[in-house]
């Protein structure tokens, strides 16, 4: 495992920020942590790369203890926080050359820099001082920093903050790309992030982990949930026929003509459906999958 996190917590006093959690994510996963306000994902965060110690079980990053071997850990993670700080009275490429130092990059540094640069879209602006640059150009160069050691980790507090349409859709791509190699653990409050990045999803609420599932299977939700609705031109089928349909487990009849379909696999169903309007000689006026939006479940959580 990347992060292995067991019964972890964190107390401030008598406030408990973080209640005994546990969770685990393997390399190629990019997953989405989310919670409201104060939930305990920053704190979690912070306690997974080191820079918070835990009032109580343990993390590990890459099999090295957060806490026992924190120099191992912060070798094979890459940290962009929610506060992205950074020298503003340096340059791009300064800013980068120091942190490639504290990384102990050697011979290795400048290739690395202009790997990163391009990697972040950074080239038009690399030759400024960061405090010139607009918010997403300084989130670019946070995103740099995190990068330049190439570690197995990556751990995003709010990755896409101060980005335009135009720049999350390369930081999307960004990140997606990063997944297919890495451990990448990212919060952010913007669901359709969530949904264009993420295959799994963790989220936290009072200190607690009360979800831990794919995407999918989140969206989807249980049978009562997940339903076609589909509308037949004549002759309109019986709710017997329909209940033939291989995967389909409840039938309701609306107004119309208009069926909805529940079912656990919406997928499957859809191409069973098809196949039975061959086979039956039936039109299909409409079809449409209903599946809860992140949002919904979202709210629904942590109401």
């Amino acid at each position: 495992m990347s992060i292995t996190v067991t019964q972890l917590s964190k107390v401030y006093e008598e406030q408990r920020a973080v209640n005994d959690i546990s969770f685990s994510l393997n390399k190629g996963e990019v997953v989405g942590f989310l919670g409201p306000n104060g939930a305990g994902k920053s704190t979690t965060m912070k306690m997974i790369t080191g820079y918070l110690p835990p009032s109580g079980g343990n993390a590990s990053v890459c099999g090295y203890d957060v806490v026992t071997h924190p120099m191992e850990v912060r070798q094979r993670i890459g940290y962009l926080p929610e506060a992205n700080s950074l020298y503003k009275d340096m340059y791009v490429r300064e800013f980068l050359s120091f942190i490639a130092e504290v990384h102990k990059l050697g011979s290795n540094k400048e290739k690395r820099i202009s790997e990163v640069i391009a990697m972040t879209g950074l080239q038009p602006e690399s030759k400024k001082k960061i405090g010139q640059l607009s918010k997403g150009y300084q989130q670019r160069v946070g995103l740099a920093q995190a990068l330049i050691h190439d570690p197995e980790v990556l751990i995003l507090d709010e990755p896409t903050s101060g980005f335009d349409p135009n720049q999350l859709v390369d930081v999307r791509d960004l990140i997606r790309e990063l997944g297919k190699t890495k451990t990448i653990m990212l919060s952010t409050h913007i669901m359709q992030e969530v949904e264009a990045m993420c295959s799994r999803v963790i989220i936290i609420n009072k200190g607690n982990i009360i979800a831990d599932d794919s995407l999918q299977n989140l969206q989807q939700g249980d049978q009562q949930n997940g339903y076609i609705q589909v509308s037949f031109g004549a002759p309109l089928p019986a709710e017997a026929e329909l209940l033939q349909i291989p995967g389909v487990t409840r039938v309701k009849q609306q107004d119309g003509g208009t069926w909805q379909l529940f079912a656990a696999n919406l997928e499957d169903v859809r191409k069973n459906l098809l196949q039975f309007a061959l086979i039956s000689n039936r039109n299909i006026l409409s079809l449409q999958s209903n599946s809860q939006s992140l949002e919904s479940i979202f709210r629904e959580l942590t109401k």
